[in-house]
């Protein structure tokens, strides 16, 4: 091709090429209730407020103290100074607890308000619950106000509950986990203000040898107004069992910040295996400062699936801790970052058992300006011998003004391993994109079949039938949706 044929190429593709509609499909999610509280928290966290919290629950005195450690750490502990900008989060003006009015944990959708219900039902909870999963949660602001589980597992001995409901049934499970070993109180900052402030969440726990193959979901809706939700979810998987466990999150835009702090701590017990996979999307006027860690023991798996969409900043890197011998965790996980969007994200490995082995896979797209950060760190103790581990970074950027970043962290104290790390970073190839219109297709379809195969691997990690519409979110249709 001649230099003139191709300056004629390039700007006919850029007379048909616009990337500007590439855009997440919010319609679902940006619509909102009027508030409906029967108690809703002055705003800023205080004493008062967290002592509040757990008369209201009505719990043990041991959780009452780990709440106020946390609040006395959180007040001593720094805010982060690297990373996303958070000067704009106005903590005192979060509401740091809310209860729906609305009855508890019902194990029946027609004790559910009308309001509620209809929200949930637009998300498609319900139908998913018949469908395709052996249980669901439902948290609406502060509380868990829907809980159920198939019959056929709580036979088998599976639980799961709202982490409320386990603390009254379940307290010496519940006392020998809760932010100890996998999460403790003290870990950062935003650790701390979650012990003060936990309320909901799930907590599941899988005897021995049961393999729970039909997964379980829980799904955390914020509606009102400079929220603040703070869910925490406890997986406890006994030697030889299985779960695969579901989390959707989402809100609707408000011009004032909202706040996630939530907390999922997973332990992994000898020859156990446990799957978590998340769909975050959030609305842009929130922060979702969210943390995630798994112990795994020996011969033990810990997978992750992450997506992260929503959200105005994003600061979140799962953590798997492999102290038992021969211990796994894969991760794998997209980022997307649009107008205003700054996605902080990665995940984190601890290799501290004998031949132990993690595989890393991160994808993120950006555009308009958005900002996507891989933030990794491996960590290879010594003992650690004959640790396997691969990093594998992809992003696509869809136009000049958006921003990529990898900040890869190794810390690798033992000799005998072998550790592989590799980051890309590149735009849609406009040649690409005149090759498939040359052979009949248009634009969107293009540039859909491109995102399409950059995603794919993603995608094909949440086949349930249910999830159709989250996966849509991380597809690209050219008329403004992912869809």
């Amino acid at each position: 091709m001649s230099e003139t044929q191709q300056e004629l190429k390039n700007a006919e593709l850029n007379s048909v090429v616009d990337m500007s509609n590439f855009e997440v499909n919010r319609e679902r999610y940006d619509h909102y209730n009027e508030e409906k509280l029967a108690f809703k928290a002055e705003p800023g966290i205080s004493e008062e407020i967290v002592r509040e919290i757990s008369k209201h629950k009505n719990e043990p005195e041991w959780m009452l103290q780990k709440r106020l450690e946390g609040f006395r750490l959180y007040n001593e502990l720094p805010m982060p100074n690297w990373g996303p900008d958070l000067s704009k989060l106005d903590l005192s003006k979060i509401h740091f607890f809310m209860r729906p009015d609305a009855k508890r944990n019902s194990n029946n959708w027609d004790d559910v308000p009308e309001d509620i219900k209809k929200t949930f039902d637009k998300l498609g909870i319900p139908q998913a619950e018949k469908n395709a999963l052996s249980g669901v949660g439902a948290q609406y602001e502060s509380e868990v106000i829907y809980h159920s589980l198939k019959k056929e597992w709580e036979d088998k001995g599976v639980v799961f509950l709202d982490c409320d409901e386990a603390l009254k049934q379940y307290p010496e499970l519940m006392k020998k986990y809760f932010m100890s070993s996998c999460v403790p109180v003290n870990l950062h900052k935003f650790s701390a203000l979650h012990a003060a402030a936990w309320s909901g969440g799930t907590f599941i726990y899988i005897p021995k040898g049961v393999k729970l193959k039909i997964p379980l979901q829980a799904y955390f809706r914020m509606n009102a107004k400079k929220g603040g939700q703070f869910e925490h979810t406890l997986i406890i998987v006994d030697e030889g069992g299985e779960v695969h466990y579901i989390e959707g999150c989402s809100a609707p835009q408000y011009t004032q910040n909202s706040l996630h702090a939530g907390c999922v701590e997973i332990h992994v017990l000898k020859g156990a295996r446990a799957r978590y996979s998340s769909i975050e999307n959030w609305s842009r006027n929130t922060y979702n400062l969210n943390t995630k860690r798994a112990v795994v023991y020996e011969d033990g798996i810990i997978e992750w699936v992450n997506g992260n969409l929503g959200s105005g900043v994003t600061m979140l890197y799962p953590c798997s801790i492999l102290l038992g011998k021969n211990s796994r965790s894969d991760f794998i996980g997209i980022a997307f970052a649009g107008k205003g969007q700054n996605q902080d994200t990665g995940c984190k490995v601890i290799h501290i058992g004998k031949n132990t082995s993690s595989n890393i896979r991160s994808k993120s797209i950006s555009k308009n300006g958005g900002i996507t950060s891989y933030r990794g760190m491996l960590s290879v103790k010594k003992g650690a011998t004959n640790t396997t581990s691969s990093v594998n970074c992809d992003a696509l950027m869809m136009d000049n003004d958006s921003k990529s970043n990898t900040y890869p962290f190794m810390d690798i104290k033992e000799n005998k391993v072998d550790i592989a790390h590799e980051a890309t970073v590149g735009k849609i190839n406009q040649d690409q994109i005149f090759y498939l219109m040359s052979r009949g297709l248009d634009e969107e379809t293009a540039t859909n079949m491109i995102v399409s195969g950059f995603i794919e691997p993603i995608v094909k990690e949440l086949p349930l039938e249910y999830a159709v519409e989250l996966n849509r979110l991380i597809q690209l249709e050219m008329e403004g949706t992912l869809g």
